[in-house]
């Protein structure tokens, strides 16, 4: 069994370049099946759901070649829309497929989406485009059915705001018939990506950035290459890491409106922001303040930054409140962070922290990729070490974890322990 051992590590110094954003690659590479040549994406990160994409790919007929941060897809042989659904159901974006297959496939079998687990991440908006576009879904038990001979535009409006839902309408309506449009669409910057780059191959996308998406349909699409946008969440990681003991970080390839709500809870929270044009610095003062956030949809503050966030108020003297209005009951790393000292009280969304206590090191498990991070930002700040399991978790969001946190001074290590047994009572609980 892998772990990671962090020890304290006192102030963080350095650059951290920030590769492309895992969420949008995700879309990308499921939209590329929606071509009719050759694609291209640069800057596709090396981590574990990009080799879960390869053996579907592989499975369906579409070739994947990987050369460092580029990959190229050959789309013209894929010649199948049934996907293992054990391969479907080991990360969540695989519901994308259903989207890209659909109009040129005419009926997808695809297995249920997995990947992190927060306990409710439901496929109702999903299914409600499918049927919208005019194709019939059909439920069993671990994996679903959709089926439509022909795809035809339509006025759809989401029940609430959801950004997988959205990216699928686009892949799905980019080639129905007619015209399609999006009412309450998410903004997020992975939706502008996708819609971006299915426009370089001949769609006709409109609007992708607002809550009012236009498509029309096309029936061809070329070929092209993309660069995908560098990863938000990654960035946002990284610039709270600098407060943890006073350091100073800058995070390189960003596009900083991407973190505009993130930064400005930095700035609140006592860290000193500098924005270039394509870099941000996060400057740590060593005196931090509580604060109070609430998670919601881009542009608000995304939950997928609320983990780590819960990791640096953990140094902020005083009471801080974290509510998870996307996730309500994403708060599995609490447990976690308790062993280490932290003083958290969960009521209903939320998480009521009690900051500026001292953290000792332990035995901690990883149960999704920012878990893990803020896991492991914890265990820099701790006293002694701090052993982290559960790592395949973090190992699906980020290309070299372990390399990336010490090139700017953090002292961490990944360990192989075979012999080691886990159990619940040990890590788990």
């Amino acid at each position: 069994m892998k772990y990671i051992q962090a020890d304290y590590s006192g102030p963080l110094h350095g650059k951290v370049h920030i590769p492309g954003a895992k969420n949008s690659t995700l879309a990308l590479l499921a939209a590329a099946c929606l071509a009719d040549d050759i694609v291209t994406l640069e800057g596709i990160p090396q981590i574990d759901d990009i080799r879960l994409i390869e053996g579907i790919s592989q499975d369906i007929g579409m070739q994947l070649k990987q050369e460092g941060g580029q990959v190229v897809l050959d789309p013209r042989w894929i010649h199948s829309a049934a996907i293992d659904p054990g391969k479907s159901s080991s990360y969540r974006a695989s519901y994308y497929f259903a989207g890209a297959l659909l109009a040129k496939f005419g009926r997808v079998t695809i297995g249920f989406p997995g990947g992190d687990d927060f306990v409710s991440r439901p496929i109702d908006q999903h299914i409600k485009v499918f049927q919208a576009l005019g194709a019939k879904v059909q439920i069993f038990q671990d994996y679903f059915v959709v089926e439509g001979t022909e795809l035809k535009g339509a006025d759809i409006y989401f029940d609430t705001i959801t950004s997988g839902a959205t990216i699928n309408a686009i892949l799905a309506a980019s080639r129905a018939k007619g015209r399609t449009v999006l009412h309450n669409a998410a903004v997020d910057p992975e939706v502008v990506d996708t819609a971006a780059f299915l426009n370089r191959l001949g769609a006709r996308i409109y609007g992708a950035g607002t809550d009012r998406i236009r498509i029309e349909g096309v029936s061809y699409l070329n070929g092209g290459s993309h660069t995908v946008i560098p990863d938000r969440l990654i960035a946002g990681a990284f610039l709270m890491a600098a407060g943890l003991n006073g350091g100073q970080v800058t995070v390189e390839d960003v596009i900083p409106e991407h973190l505009g709500s993130c930064l400005a809870k930095l700035e609140e929270i006592g860290l000193q922001i500098e924005c270039g044009e394509n870099h941000i610095t996060a400057y740590g003062t060593g005196s931090l303040r509580a604060t109070r956030i609430r998670t919601g949809m881009y542009p608000g503050f995304a939950t997928d930054l609320q983990q780590p966030m819960t990791a640096l108020l953990l140094q902020a003297k005083g009471k801080s409140i974290i509510t998870e209005r996307v996730y309500p009951m994403r708060f599995a790393h609490v447990p976690q962070l308790r062993r280490l000292g932290a003083e958290i009280e969960i009521r209903k969304e939320s998480a009521f922290i009690r900051g500026g206590l001292p953290l000792s090191g332990g035995w901690v498990h990883a149960t999704d990729v920012r878990a893990g991070t803020c896991l492991l930002m914890a265990g820099l700040a701790a006293e002694g070490s701090t052993y982290i399991t559960g790592i395949e978790h973090i190992e699906r969001g980020y290309e070299d974890v372990i390399g990336t946190f010490r090139s700017i001074g953090a002292k961490v290590s990944i360990h192989d322990r075979p012999d080691m047994i886990v159990t619940e009572d040990r890590i788990l609980s």
